[in-house]
């Protein structure tokens, strides 16, 4: 279906054709690669791992044998996957969708190096090639404000959940510590992109991730999101002073 001519997306703080988003997206991630978890460890000072492991916590894959389904969309490098995996027991199996070429190469690199049993796809968040009510949980992290129409990515996360399964999305969010919101904005700006020139060779990449912070919506606004593509028990859960949040909701 051709795309509305006009219909505009935010990349960054640049407004771009909406049908262009995803090329455009495809191209920063393409740079960043092999150097992207990395630079996770180097942006966050390792903070991630822990902002993951609440990820993973709150998943919360069984351990014995009972099935879990769990899928991962824009993981490609694996680290939520793989996360999950071994939290979990034998039932728990681990699907990794990305629209990234470059990305599943890396995680299907890591799982084979680890010895982990992890489905990679490549597929479009937007209309995943996977089948209606297959999963137990659909977790994204640090991937949904990249999507071009969070709308429907949202609505797809819902129709492949099964009748109470949990949509989990961990995704930077809105600073509300006196003070800190400054210092977190000229962190952002000045030596985010710094590090990304040093570390990739792609400064540019990196000051489009964090201005696609800024453009992300507020949780308030995120919630109304969800609850529009039918999650209900919506919430969110701030952590580190609101530098990211966790935001959940359920298929009743």
């Amino acid at each position: 279906m051709t795309e509305r001519v006009g219909k505009l997306a935010d990349f960054g703080f640049r407004r771009v054709p909406i049908a262009a988003k995803q090329a455009m997206v495809d191209g920063v991630f393409d740079s960043v690669a092999k150097r992207y978890d990395l630079m996770n460890d180097l942006m966050s000072g390792g903070l991630h791992r822990a902002w993951k492991d609440v990820l993973v916590a709150t998943v919360n894959p069984p351990k014995g044998e009972r099935p879990f389904a769990l899928l991962d969309l824009a993981g490609g490098t694996g680290d939520v996957a793989f996360r999950v995996a071994k939290a979990g027991g034998m039932g728990t199996h681990v699907t990794v969708a990305d629209i990234n070429t470059e990305m599943l190469a890396v995680g299907r690199t890591r799982a084979g190096e680890q010895g982990l049993d992890v489905t990679f796809i490549e597929g479009n968040a937007e209309k995943l090639p996977l089948p209606d009510r297959a999963f137990d949980a659909v977790t994204i992290a640090f991937g949904i404000r990249n999507v071009p129409r969070i709308d429907a990515a949202l609505a797809e996360a819902h129709r492949v959940l099964r009748i109470g399964g949990r949509f989990l999305c961990l995704e930077f969010s809105n600073v509300d510590v006196p003070g800190l919101d400054k210092a977190y904005d000229l962190y952002s700006f000045n030596v985010i992109p710094a590090i990304g020139r040093a570390v990739t060779g792609d400064a540019e990449a990196y000051r489009y991730l964090v201005e696609s912070i800024r453009k992300f919506p507020k949780p308030a606004t995120f919630a109304e999101m969800m609850r529009a593509a039918s999650f209900r028990r919506v919430s969110h859960q701030p952590l580190t002073g609101g530098v990211v949040a966790i935001h959940s909701g359920w298929r009743l």
